[in-house]
């Protein structure tokens, strides 16, 4: 191993200028400092991943988690906390998720706030990894658990600038791959030989068979100061992606709660005779899934319903509306969002690609709700039968907690409809 001695020889002239302090010594000892060079170990990690955008755009990284070649659609989320719940949600899937927020990771992994049992995110995208993690329920760290669950993360990449680009450009397909072999041209062609559009995610999001839900949100992070109502719902929920706060949210208000899979049919919900049913969330275009719209045709207004972001989008369809992809989509928790109803205005946690145009949907369907970033629907009332949704997350998790009050109004739906006289409730059947 070479090394190299440097000496350095400092007068206080050199240090202090004209204010050298009386009575010194003009020069000081020698010192040296020795510079080792072999094949140590850098105390840094060079870039090892690439991010390749369809537009041709490369974007050198450091990899951590997961090792290969994956492609997704790049869409970018302004949540500044809840990593954990984002990486757990399903309506990510065929997505990688570009943090706006620099610095993930600080707080480690728990497994109390994991939305579901896998993460169906196809990547993570951040601007700094935390060296460090620093939380009482912290159990491993971000890296690890992204191992584990095989999913590929980068950082040191500047996600302000990939941020602007989607902004300007749109959503765009990419390719991340941590695999020198393939060339740059190989991974823009995968980037352009893919796409989001058209494609069935929520079959492989969704429980394969129907089971029960018991569990509320734990005493210590319950926010809702008002009083549990006295009666007992049964609510079917259709699991398109659902996440488990959502699950909770209703145990808390009170329901006895059956999760059936995506392509569970209607008449079997039906021989269940619910109280209500909901349409959960789930991941990509609702255009791609029709048997989910037949089956949520086959059962609006006959029972109370509530759809949440793909539920919204599927009630829409059914309703005989149509659907659109939006150009970035919204992501994040701090979107501002208008009750057209009451004029209040709350701060939504929202993950969708594609929304409703109310302009197509048919006479008596009302809109309740607006995104104030974009005027784009964001709620929608059928009171005739019996149906009210929401594009965005009312469970939060993570955000803010403005919302929650949207499951209380299911519950008042469902209570109405069970205190109607069989005469009322034929009538409304037989006027479907």
């Amino acid at each position: 191993m070479a090394t190299k001695a440097l000496a350095f020889t400092f007068s206080f002239n050199d240090l202090f200028g004209s204010k050298a302090p009386p009575h010194t010594s003009a020069k000081v000892s020698v010192f040296s400092v020795r510079c080792s060079s072999g094949n140590g170990e850098r105390p840094w990690k060079n870039s090892d991943a690439r991010l390749l955008l369809e537009d041709g755009s490369i974007w050198k990284a450091k990899s951590f988690g997961a090792s290969g070649t994956q492609v997704g659609e790049v869409v970018f989320n302004t949540s500044l906390t809840g990593y954990q719940e984002i990486l757990t949600d399903p309506s990510y899937a065929g997505q990688f998720v570009l943090m706006t927020n620099p610095h993930i990771g600080n707080t480690g992994i728990n497994f109390d706030d994991e939305e579901s049992t896998e993460c169906f995110l196809s990547g993570l995208v951040i601007r700094s990894l935390s060296i460090s993690t620093s939380n009482w329920r912290c159990v491993k760290d971000l890296g690890d658990y992204l191992t584990e669950r095989n999913v590929m993360g980068i950082y040191d990449v500047d996600t302000r600038a990939i941020t602007r680009r989607l902004r300007e450009d749109g959503s765009l397909i990419g390719v991340l791959s941590t695999d020198n072999s393939k060339t740059d041209e190989e991974l823009l062609q995968m980037s352009k030989s893919w796409d989001i559009v058209g494609i069935d995610l929520i079959s492989g999001v969704s429980c394969k068979s129907p089971y029960e839900w018991v569990d509320r949100t734990k005493e210590e992070w319950e926010f809702s100061s008002s009083e549990g109502p006295r009666d007992t719902f049964h609510v079917v929920a259709y699991d398109f992606g659902i996440k488990h706060n959502i699950l909770r949210r209703l145990a808390s208000y009170g329901c006895k709660i059956t999760v059936v899979p995506s392509t569970w049919p209607a008449s079997e919900t039906l021989k269940l005779n619910p109280d209500g049913v909901l349409f959960s969330n789930g991941p990509g275009d609702p255009s791609a899934v029709p048997y989910a719209v037949e089956t949520v045709k086959n059962i609006i207004g006959k029972v109370p319903v509530f759809g949440i972001c793909m539920g919204h989008q599927l009630l829409g369809q059914a309703l005989g509306g149509t659907t659109y992809k939006m150009k970035f989509g919204h992501h994040g928790g701090n979107h501002p969002v208008r009750n057209l109803r009451t004029g209040r205005v709350e701060i939504s946690s929202q993950n969708h690609n594609y929304a409703v145009d109310p302009a197509t949907l048919p006479e008596g369907v009302e809109v309740t709700h607006i995104n104030l970033n974009d005027s784009s629907c964001a709620g929608l009332a059928f009171p005739a039968q019996k149906i009210v949704s929401l594009q965005y997350h009312p469970e939060a998790s993570p955000g803010p907690h403005d919302s929650d009050n949207a499951f209380r109004e299911f519950i008042e739906l469902m209570k109405h409809e069970k205190n109607q006289t069989p005469n009322e409730n034929l009538h409304q059947l037989q006027s479907v």
